[in-house]
């Protein structure tokens, strides 16, 4: 207890010394107080846009082959700092994350981030997201609901039900209360179908706009289906196929290829507007639904063997389902994705049977298990028309595309999944600059590796070395379960799960050791054959690694690894060649049996 005491003074005071030294130079005028820019645009300022009629839109395509600057390419050895990744580690005023370990005391404090928010009107819901910052990978600091039910009856009585708009002035009072606990430096409020279909629409906006404080944009179909592209962009690595949001009140539809964004159409497929249209028959809504896709042939057609993109809470919903009918064992949502074929058979039980009679339906809220057949009825028919390759459900949609377009072009560029990794290494390894030697020291490696590791595969790897110390405060014995647990579960985009299974894979294995018999078999099965030999490749490269560095940086650029006359050869340094025993060399032969190789620790006297 003593010894965890002194270390918590030592961390408290140089903590206080190294931001009384930036309050100095703020006096000084040295450093610069941190910024914020918040600029809401009606539509995205990189990317120019041309529209034509009937709800339809296209946009010119951007490139994005090339890193930004700020993030020069990491191959050939070279040490790159955590700033160009990233806009470095979020912090909230001065947290627990800010008491830096000692090796890092001296370094500069970033540029801490003010919190945004968002809430979104929708026609079922009302919700409040506050974000950490506006970054490339924001994390959610809280995140509320309210099903109001705003869009029911909407389209046949033409107006909003007072008692939903009562609930949902209210809920917009709580959260605007919330938002100034929080400290949130920009708040944007989003309305969509609901208020923009009913006659008593516009009063109910100025009443939403003096009970939040806040001015609302009331989105046309046009704009809420370019965010949701937006937001699918944001969240996913190099998406290509079709953006399906369905809300309360209406379904957008719009193809996103990259960055690039087109052919959007929206239409009064929500699930409160089916049920309202349909009189509560889900047979009749289906009749209504195919009636509503002929206008969507030009966008379904473009879906064939691509993927579909399925965003709204009632998607989410039938996902979470389908999870527990499957027993899946990754449980989070974003990036989980089922074959059309295995998607339709459920689809139709759902249409058909009660739905309290599913497994895991007590997850799901009451109020939106009515609207589960016809969300299930809307994605059957996309599925049907326009056969994709696979759907994916996106927890990104509406809200990450606005906040995705406030960024500027390099922001954009930056890839969410190393962002993220890259913040993970910052607040939970020993060493932050030691995850990033460490993807300098296994590019070299695989430089002079047989066989071709995809770019996919290498952004991976790199994400692999910013999260291998994140297990290192657990106790030994248990390293390699919290570090699953934690990448595992992350609130990690621009990742799918067989990606986020080889994340855990490889750190656990740092662990547990190579044979393929200790590694977890559910997440095994996830990552598949080539990830799993991946996962395996880079657990024995971080085997051979930490040894080495005990985890702190500035050791491995003087003990290279590489392919050399057929055997993987590690060489050290003279004065280091009392790491060469039986411990070390093993786990190079270790590695050299993934690869199948000979393994060798050579003594050098000159230069890596």
């Amino acid at each position: 207890m003593r010894r965890r005491l002194d270390r918590f003074r030592t961390d408290a005071l140089r903590f206080c010394v190294r931001n009384l030294r930036t309050l100095k130079e703020l006096r000084k005028g040295s450093a610069r107080p941190p910024t914020q820019r918040h600029v809401v645009s009606s539509s995205p300022p990189w990317l120019p846009v041309r529209r034509s009629g009937n709800d339809i839109l296209d946009l010119e395509p951007i490139s994005v082959a090339a890193r930004p600057a700020a993030a020069p390419d990491r191959t050939g050895g070279a040490s790159v700092e955590p700033a160009t990744l990233y806009q470095g580690p979020r912090r909230l005023g001065s947290s627990r994350a800010d008491l830096f370990l000692a090796h890092h005391a001296e370094q500069p404090v970033q540029a801490a981030q003010s919190p945004v928010a968002l809430i979104d009107i929708g026609s079922n819901s009302v919700r409040l997201v506050a974000y950490d910052g506006l970054t490339r990978a924001p994390t959610p600091l809280y995140n509320e609901k309210v099903l109001c039910g705003l869009g029911r009856n909407v389209l046949t009585t033409g107006r909003l039900n007072e008692e939903a708009v009562s609930r949902a002035l209210t809920a917009l009072a709580r959260f605007r209360v919330l938002c100034e606990t929080m400290r949130v430096a920009r708040v944007f409020v989003l309305a969509t179908a609901a208020a923009r279909d009913a006659e008593n629409g516009p009063d109910f906006l100025r009443a939403a706009e003096a009970a939040c404080g806040q001015e609302i944009q009331l989105l046309s179909g046009r704009r809420e289906a370019e965010l949701s592209a937006m937001g699918v962009i944001s969240g996913f690595h190099a998406p290509d196929g079709v953006v399906g949001d369905m809300g309360g009140g209406s379904l957008e539809l719009v193809d996103v290829r990259g960055t690039v964004v087109g052919q959007g159409v929206t239409m009064p497929l929500g699930g409160l507007a089916l049920q309202d249209l349909s009189g509560g028959s889900v047979k009749k809504a289906a009749k209504i639904v195919r009636e509503h896709m002929r206008k969507a042939v030009p966008q379904l057609e473009t879906l064939r063997g691509r993927t579909f993109y399925a965003v709204g809470g009632t998607w989410r919903a039938l996902a979470r389902l389908h999870m527990a009918a499957r027993g899946y064992p990754v449980h989070v949502m974003h990036g989980y994705t089922v074959e059309p074929t295995d998607e339709l058979t459920f689809l139709q039980i759902v249409e058909q049977i009660d739905v309290a009679l599913l497994q895991d339906v007590e997850a799901i809220s009451e109020a939106r298990r009515p609207l589960l057949a016809y969300g299930a009825v809307v994605l059957e028919e996309i599925i049907r028309v326009g056969r994709p390759r696979e759907v994916a459900i996106s927890a990104s949609g509406v809200r990450e595309g606005l906040l995705f377009e406030q960024l500027d072009r390099d922001a954009r560029l930056i890839d969410p999944l190393l962002a993220s990794a890259a913040e993970f290494n910052t607040l939970r390894s020993r060493a932050p600059q030691h995850g990033e030697e460490l993807i300098a020291w296994t590019d070299r490696f695989v430089a002079t590796l047989d066989g071709h590791e995809t770019a996919d595969e290498r952004r991976l790897r790199h994400a692999g070395c910013l999260l291998s110390d994140v297990g290192w405060r657990a106790h030994p014995d248990y390293r390699d379960e919290q570090s699953i647990a934690v990448i595992q579960n992350a609130a990690f985009v621009g990742v799918d799960h067989p990606g986020r299974a080889y994340l855990a894979l490889a750190v656990s294995l740092r662990h547990t050791g190579l044979a393929p018999e200790k590694a977890n078999p559910i997440l095994r099965g996830v990552a598949g054959p080539r990830l799993f030999d991946r996962a395996r490749l880079l657990g024995g490269l971080l085997r051979v690694a930490f040894p080495i560095s005990a985890g702190m940086d500035g050791a491995l650029s003087r003990a290279p690894l590489t392919v050399e006359d057929g055997r993987v050869t590690l060489r050290l340094p003279r004065d280091w060649e009392a790491l060469s025993g039986d411990r070390l060399l093993n786990r190079v032969r270790g590695l050299g049996r993934v690869v199948g190789l000979d393994g060798r620790i050579e003594i050098w006297d000159g230069t890596a």
